[in-house]
């Protein structure tokens, strides 16, 4: 499969002596959405600002598209655009002016009428004559997006794209980002919203100690390393667990009227029917029964406990 971004034994060491990315390897394919996952500090904006040329790694080699970014910077930083973290654009400009002065700015001739149809896709249309440092806080992040896609790059790089973004823009920004993968776009993005990376990623990286620990498909990752939990209604309350269910991960909840078994789906002798069973010898009775299963931040938590 062809890849959009090849990322090889990559090293950032800042002049303090702190080792921010350590001996990092990637593939992202084309035309995938991938979510880096990590802490504070775990090295996820200084990936994504060595990829995009705004860092220099102190060694090993990235391609974007084939273009080396240090030889071929121009070829591969046009292919680029970066949603950063913090909001920085010219207050006192207009949405439509600020945008395309970015598209300018890649070398790329003006066109009004894909302007028009981005700022129209983001929900800015109607801001368009509006100056930035009046807008809110959403809609400057939005304005950011179109920034970025100005010049029709076919990388994508969301850097906490929702923060500080409330739930209803939020919703309408991933509708936007499954949009753009669908023409084709690469999305790479970093979130603190971990169900926004298990709504929209096809893969899952976590990064932490400026090390990639684990790069995983979101569906292989969560049944791997996903638990359920059956969650029983009991018919009478119970003050403790009963020896006989010691062997059982078990756990009460509710005052005691809930009964709360976590196992591994994936083994073929879970436990299920053996607990049913001795609930049943013990004269435990249910009214009521669940399952859940593990969610990606619960799975997130685990990994980097374990890290």
């Amino acid at each position: 499969m062809t890849h959009a971004i090849s990322v090889h034994n990559l090293e950032k060491i800042y002049d303090n002596g702190f080792q921010a990315l350590d001996d990092v390897s990637l593939e992202v394919r084309r035309g995938e959405i991938m979510a880096l996952l990590g802490p504070n500090g775990a090295g996820k904006t200084t990936l994504i600002s060595t990829i995009c040329g705004i860092v220099t790694a102190s060694a090993g080699h990235i391609d974007v598209f084939d273009y080396d970014i240090i030889k071929d910077y121009r070829k591969a930083r046009s292919c680029i655009g970066l949603v950063p973290q913090e909001l920085t654009t010219d207050a006192f400009e207009t949405v439509w002016k600020t945008v395309c002065f970015s598209r300018i700015l890649f070398g790329k001739k003006p066109d009004p009428d894909y302007i028009e149809s981005l700022l129209k896709s983001l929900s800015l249309w109607e801001k368009k004559d509006s100056q930035i440092r009046m807008l809110s806080g959403g809609m400057k992040r939005r304005v950011m997006i179109a920034k970025a896609l100005s010049h029709q790059p076919d990388i994508l790089f969301l850097d906490e794209p929702t923060a500080g973004v409330d739930v209803e823009l939020r919703k309408s920004m991933w509708q936007l980002v499954r949009e753009l993968r669908e023409t084709g776009v690469t999305i790479i993005l970093t979130t603190h919203y971990l169900e926004e990376a298990e709504e929209m990623a096809d893969r899952i990286g976590v990064i932490n100690n400026g090390k990639l620990i684990l790069v995983e498909e979101k569906k292989t990752l969560m049944k791997k390393l996903g638990k359920k939990e059956l969650v029983l209604d009991l018919h009478s309350p119970l003050n403790d667990i009963p020896a006989d269910l010691s062997e059982f991960n078990l756990h009460l909840v509710q005052d005691g009227h809930q009964l709360v078994f976590t196992y591994d789906p994936a083994k073929q002798d879970n436990g299920v029917v053996r607990l049913l069973d001795c609930l049943k010898d013990n004269s435990i009775k249910c009214k009521d029964f669940n399952t859940r299963q593990s969610t990606l931040e619960e799975i997130f938590v685990q990994l980097i406990g374990d890290a």
